[in-house]
């Protein structure tokens, strides 16, 4: 059978971890640099060892006030300092609830920054490469940190967005643009089983991009995030596509 991961972003104060955990099959657990704090990271690190959900470190730009999604330039060891951080954080949490962190997927705009910055792609690379080698690093479909994450040595996933629309080069709309947010369910389940069963995408000028889909993104903090990803649940499996950690 053919299988996809589904991933949500968590501890991030919005409220349905619990309920987000029962239907996806890989948690990025945000560690509190943008948003969120200890106790929900380890409560979500609970609800995924009772449910089975693979877990990843969701580190961001130290950015709370707009919940990560700023850009930023810092000094490349000042970077490198705040990610060890926040994975050691989180890994200090995994060890206590005795559950694994099994990859890194960058937030927001130090994950954007990253698909399109080489520079700032092998920073993020070689930290997690040090950090712990055996660690995946989850990025853009066709990005330099996709790349970056190859390059040194690490297992890579290639993630793709249920609810994100895509530009001509394969890079996500900016959340600035009135049309970065897909809203429709129908247009977002169209998407997926695109990127799924074709590999490919429609960007918002009409090319067709192509796309590897390891995993796919469905941010927790939407509105309807509970109804959508049991739509999106139940048009992969009525596909015969099956949903398990890639």
């Amino acid at each position: 059978m053919k299988t996809v991961d589904l991933n949500a972003d968590l501890a991030e104060g919005c409220g349905i971890d619990h309920d987000l955990m029962r239907r996806i099959s890989s948690a990025n657990i945000a560690c509190a640099a943008h948003a969120g704090d200890a106790v929900e990271m380890y409560r979500a690190l609970t609800w995924a060892k009772q449910y089975g959900v693979r877990i990843g470190s969701h580190p961001a730009f130290p950015d709370r006030e707009n919940f990560g999604r700023r850009n930023m330039v810092m000094p490349s060891e000042h970077l490198r300092v705040h990610l060890l951080y926040q994975l050691g954080a989180l890994q200090a949490l995994c060890d206590t609830a005795g559950v694994a962190m099994s990859y890194v997927k960058p937030h927001g705009a130090l994950y954007n920054q990253a698909a399109a910055n080489e520079q700032l792609a092998a920073l993020i690379a070689d930290t997690v490469r040090a950090f712990n080698p055996k660690l995946k690093l989850m990025a853009l479909s066709g990005s330099l940190l996709l790349q970056a994450g190859e390059a040194a040595g690490l297992d890579v996933i290639s993630e793709v967005f249920a609810d994100r629309r895509y530009l001509a080069d394969g890079s996500l709309v900016p959340r600035t643009c009135s049309d970065a947010q897909v809203d429709s369910d129908d247009e977002a389940v169209a998407q997926v089983l695109r990127m799924v069963e074709s590999g490919e995408v429609e960007s918002v000028d009409g090319t067709v991009v192509k796309v590897r889909a390891d995993s796919i993104c469905l941010h927790g903090d939407g509105a309807h995030a509970l109804e959508f990803a049991d739509k999106i649940r139940a048009a992969l499996q009525a596909e015969g596509i099956g949903i398990r950690a890639a």
